[in-house]
């Protein structure tokens, strides 16, 4: 009976620590294939946040902006439609070349009109037509190509400005690409865009910032550029714009002429708008007198993007 009772005996301890053990076991994943997958994938680093083109997650301050402006459908929309894409990115390198400095390299930029106004109402009456995705897509990879920024520039027409950029996700979802907004072309109903100068409220642009500002969050993008062009004193109520985290966000001094105009213009507006990055824009063939690199530079303050039409 002894003996019988210590074997009982012996097989409860057994029991006990194998229990015991695998109690342990289930709190340490230990011995636990599935367990121990989980606990290697939770500890293996995750995949690399995206870059923009040329390295960094920053566009501003780190680089200055130099770019390209136009569409294909016409030469007179800008450099940017010149020939193919790819023969335009090879002419937009030399020309930034100039513009870089030491300690602060250039990444240019294809600034595509994405939105081209028109003075044709079109089926549905707002004025304005859109880009296929094939077009799209035929400039992102060019500028993928040439290690560059693609910006879908938006002139609405009597469309707005949030309803154009919300239907362009797809493409905003993509590291390398920025947004331009062209209050010019945004018209009211019974305006009809190139017969008057268009403008556009503050809060239509605060809320397309709000919701890109949103998209680059959600996504882990780097920070996206965000042009706003503006040519008058009333195309935009500057003051009332808001700054959006993860948005290198742009005042881009528009309009052609001479030097001292376009001069005492990007001073009135810098002037105005103290906490937004500041852009410049030069016209190769309205400008009367074509300012250099040197002489674009010289602006105080000197412009964070240089947009070229």
């Amino acid at each position: 009976m002894y003996v019988r009772r210590r074997i009982v005996a012996g097989g409860v301890v057994v029991a006990l620590l194998v229990g015991i053990a695998a109690v342990a076991g289930a709190f340490s994943g230990g011995g636990d294939p599935a367990a121990e997958g989980e606990r290697q994938a939770s500890s293996a680093p995750g995949p690399e946040p995206a870059e923009l083109p040329r390295g960094g997650r920053a566009v501003l301050p780190d680089r200055r902006v130099v770019a390209f402006y136009g569409a294909p459908q016409s030469a007179e929309l800008g450099a940017l439609g010149i020939g193919s894409p790819d023969a335009a990115a090879r002419r937009l390198e030399r020309q930034a070349r100039a513009y870089a400095r030491e300690g602060r390299p250039v990444l240019p930029a294809l600034e595509l009109i994405t939105v081209i106004a028109n003075a044709d109402p079109g089926d549905d009456g707002l004025y304005r037509s859109r880009q296929t995705n094939a077009v799209i897509r035929r400039y992102l990879r060019a500028a993928r190509r040439h290690d560059m920024l693609l910006v879908l520039d938006i002139q609405p027409g009597r469309s707005d400005f949030f309803t154009e950029t919300t239907r362009l996700e797809r493409w905003l979802r993509e590291p390398d690409v920025g947004l331009a907004l062209d209050p010019e072309w945004r018209v009211q109903e019974g305006e009809i865009p190139g017969q008057i100068i268009g403008r556009v409220a503050a809060r239509e642009v605060n809320a397309t910032s709000a919701w890109l500002a949103q998209l680059v969050a959600h996504h882990d993008l780097p920070q996206k550029l965000f042009i706003v062009h503006q040519f008058t004193d009333d195309m935009v109520d500057d003051t009332a714009l808001k700054r959006r985290d993860g948005l290198a966000m742009v005042l881009n001094a528009d309009g052609f002429g001479t030097k001292p105009v376009k001069v005492a213009k990007y001073h009135a507006f810098t002037r105005a708008a103290r906490t937004f990055d500041q852009g410049f824009k030069v016209f190769y063939e309205e400008d009367a007198g074509l300012m250099s690199p040197r002489q674009v530079l010289r602006l105080r303050p000197a412009p964070d993007v240089v947009v070229y039409e």
